[in-house]
């Protein structure tokens, strides 16, 4: 299964080779026929929203529940390792290190621009409702949604793959890939085609999840480094017949950018977990919490504790309904737009994350790791949103508005939009920079992190994979970015891998099956010590033992 000499020395040739040419081929299909890919990827992503979304809304719901389930459940004490087993990150470098990997950059990117584009129009708004655009009532269902796709479903996703990835790989020691979620199912074959696609799927996910990111988030970072300095370099200016000038990031500086960041993060998944990547994650949660300081003290303060505790509330209250709901008696695109697209892109960034938490989590109890994965960050981003998005509607609301309009011109001055409307001065720029350099530092630790979980698949589990092997993939993420920026064809490419959250699911399936199944099987008490029952790793002596390939 793992080479043992060569250039692919340390690595599963079969996945190796198969996912540098699936790669390589969609890379060239995107740059050279853009139209064509955008056409085709768009009318199968458009096919599986309109025709599946009843499945993403309720699959992502039970993947929810199930998660619920299993932190009160009596599996909740299993140690993801042997019995003796602690933990080999404290809690906050765990923190940093999820919630960096898991929403950090998209909750930048995307705090105030969704809340103000619901608080615009959704479909609760002249639905019967009497609720107007741009109204109170608006802001406040504004709120509701965005805390609902940034909630508890997201994170419910990432702890069904990281939890099954964590407890076949610690606790049945069998290889940290995909494939070993499904043992239970298959048994050995998962060490032939079965595995190596589902090991692919993964990598395919992962690398072009964060390439598109990194492609589509260099555009706020250009424009955020010319809001700070006023160079034009960072932006390119084109002016139209009525003489308005419209800016657009400009190539060679998010080439340069893109470039930075990789060399950054390379060197960063380079010097391991333990060094590079927890010294990056702590950092990005410093200059976050950091930023939100800010928010809650220069920003409108009363307001925005009133909304957290009023949006936690209304979230609370309709997530249930929220999670049902399917719009099946007016069938509006809203949905698809919206939340069956998140869903889908949450399910194709599940393996990336998904992988990355399983790897930091060894020895952890499965009620440990369910709380930390699913209730902390949720509450983070509930914070984050209402500081962000709060402060927005706030100008929007009582001050002199114009977040709107720069959210429906350039989504990517929304943010710094939003601090110059703040009107405090200097500090709203020096925060406007460490926005900036928080975007970058996420960014690097999202790279560094996708880097790390294509090598560990490729390797079938090393948690240290091949130094060489390592700065290839770290850079040619980068690579692949910077092609299709410029050959325009990101989006066909953000696309394709919504496409792959399909066959994914299904595996996702697969998994809580089999975690199910095996956790039925562990040792319920000391009652059995002493009866030839090996109790720390929860299979019995007799049991035929997993080979690791």
């Amino acid at each position: 299964m793992i080479a043992e000499k060569g250039f692919l020395k340390g690595l599963n040739p079969t996945v190796a080779v198969w996912s540098k040419f699936i790669v390589f081929a969609l890379v060239i299909f995107a740059a050279v026929w853009t139209e064509t890919a955008g056409g085709v990827f768009s009318a199968v992503k458009d096919w599986m929203i309109h025709a599946l979304k009843w499945y993403y809304l309720g699959i992502v719901a039970i993947f929810l529940f199930f998660t619920i389930y299993l932190m009160f459940s009596r599996f909740g004490n299993i140690r993801l390792g042997d019995d003796d087993e602690r933990p080999e990150f404290g809690y906050f470098s765990w923190f940093s290190m999820l919630f960096g990997a898991g929403m950090g950059i998209g909750l930048v990117f995307w705090s105030i621009a969704e809340p103000i584009y619901h608080f615009q129009g959704n479909p609760f708004i002249g639905d019967g409702m009497s609720i107007a655009a741009e109204t109170p009532r608006a802001a406040q269902v504004a709120m509701r949604l965005t805390f609902f796709h940034w909630g508890l479903h997201p994170w419910a996703i990432y702890v069904i793959v990281g939890l099954a990835l964590a407890y076949f790989a610690y606790r049945r020691k069998l290889p940290l890939t995909i494939r070993s979620s499904l043992y239970p199912l298959i048994g050995e074959r998962i060490y032939g085609p079965i595995g190596h696609a589902a090991d692919i799927l993964a990598i395919f996910g992962t690398v072009f999840g964060v390439a598109t990111s990194l492609g589509l988030g260099v555009q706020q970072m250009a424009t955020g480094l010319y809001e700070l300095t006023g160079v034009g370099f960072f932006v390119t200016e084109v002016t139209n017949d009525a003489g308005e000038i419209t800016r657009s990031p400009n190539d060679i500086a998010m080439l340069l950018l893109i470039a930075i960041i990789s060399a950054v993060a390379t060197l960063s998944v380079v010097s391991g977990v333990g060094k590079g990547v927890k010294i990056l994650s702590e950092l990005n949660l410093w200059l976050s919490i950091a930023i939100l300081v800010f928010l809650i003290v220069f920003g409108p303060t009363r307001y925005l504790l009133n909304l957290f505790l009023q949006s936690t509330g209304d979230y609370l209250a309709h997530v249930v309904p929220l999670s049902m709901w399917a719009d099946a008696n007016l069938d509006r695109p809203w949905q698809g737009w919206w939340t069956a697209f998140y869903w889908g892109w949450w399910i194709a960034w599940a393996p990336f994350v998904g992988m990355f938490i399983a790897r930091i989590s060894r020895g952890r109890t499965i009620r440990d790791f369910v709380i930390g994965v699913l209730i902390v960050p949720t509450l983070l981003a509930f914070v984050w949103i209402t500081l962000f998005g709060g402060t927005a509607l706030h100008i929007e609301i009582f001050g002199e508005g114009g977040i709107s309009e720069a959210v429906s011109q350039d989504l990517t001055s929304a943010l710094y939009v939003t601090f110059d409307k703040m009107d405090v001065g200097v500090v709203g720029t020096i925060f406007s920079a460490v926005a900036t350099l928080l975007i970058a530092t996420y960014f690097v630790t999202s790279s560094d992190s996708g880097t790390l979980v294509v090598n560990t698949l490729l390797s079938m589990g090393d948690p240290e994979p091949p130094m060489v092997h390592r700065i290839i993939w770290g850079l040619s993420e980068g690579a692949v970015a910077a092609v299709l920026l410029l050959a325009g064809g990101l989006s066909a490419l953000q696309t394709a891998s919504i496409t792959a959250a399909l066959p994914f699911s299904v595996i996702m399936i697969f998994m809580c099956i089999g975690l199910m199944q095996s956790l039925r099987t562990e040792v319920p008490g000391p009652q059995y010590a002493g009866t030839g029952v090996r109790v720390s790793g929860g299979l019995d002596e007799q049991a035929d033992q997993p080979r690791r390939g």
